[in-house]
């Protein structure tokens, strides 16, 4: 049952995600840790969702102005 609730918040969410895109470090947070609580359980990382939340943390980490101005950056950058 555990596994199933789990599934469902995960989608709510990825919902939550894909209709709040200004609110990324907060979802990534709440996405995190429900997948901590999976593993806590014993349960299967599911593997989009690992990949996901690692590509949520680079975009996060990346300069913003390098995709509002990617020609503005310093030569050899």
């Amino acid at each position: 049952m555990a596994f199933e609730q789990l599934r469902a918040q995960i989608a709510m969410l990825m919902d939550e995600i894909a209709d709040r895109p200004g609110d990324e470090h907060e979802l990534q947070e709440s996405l995190r840790e429900k997948l901590a609580e999976m593993k806590a359980l014993g349960l299967p990382l599911p593997a989009d969702l690992v990949a996901f939340e690692a590509a949520l943390e680079d975009d996060l980490e990346t300069d913003p102005s390098e995709n509002i101005y990617p020609d503005a950056r310093p030569q050899g950058a």
